[in-house]
């Protein structure tokens, strides 16, 4: 799987890992992270990701 990188804040979004705290579990790829997740480092919305 793809990793994603926030263009804000540089915070790289590792499918294997997830983001278990804000209700992302572990082995989801990003295309099937919800629309209204945010950045867990600076809030910044899904849109602001690119693949890395």
């Amino acid at each position: 799987m793809k990793t994603y990188v926030c263009g804000v804040c540089g915070y790289e979004y590792d499918p294997a890992a997830g983001d278990p705290d804000n209700g992302v579990k572990a082995g989801t790829s990003f295309d099937d992270v919800p629309d209204d997740w945010s950045c867990p480092v600076c809030g910044a919305g899904k849109d602001a990701f690119e693949e890395a």
